[in-house]
């Protein structure tokens, strides 16, 4: 079996996704499955991978966190 990614926001993606969809009706050799999209919020995520990198922080008792993490 191999796994194949499609950009579906690309022309060619969506053509080519289109192209798969007619082709596989009701047959058994092809299966189209669609992946759910990340619910995490993009910009939150680099937040995180950028704190991963530090080697640390001092948290004031009176500062939020996630003023502190740019």
């Amino acid at each position: 079996m191999t796994t194949i990614k499609i950009n579906e926001h690309s022309e060619k993606g969506k053509a080519l996704l289109a192209f798969l969809k007619a082709f596989h009706v009701d047959k058994k050799d092809v299966q189209v499955v669609e992946e759910p999209e990340s619910s995490y919020n993009k910009a939150f995520v680099a937040k995180i991978q950028k704190a991963r990198e530090e080697k640390g922080i001092e948290l004031p008792a009176d500062k939020d966190i996630w003023e502190i993490i740019e």
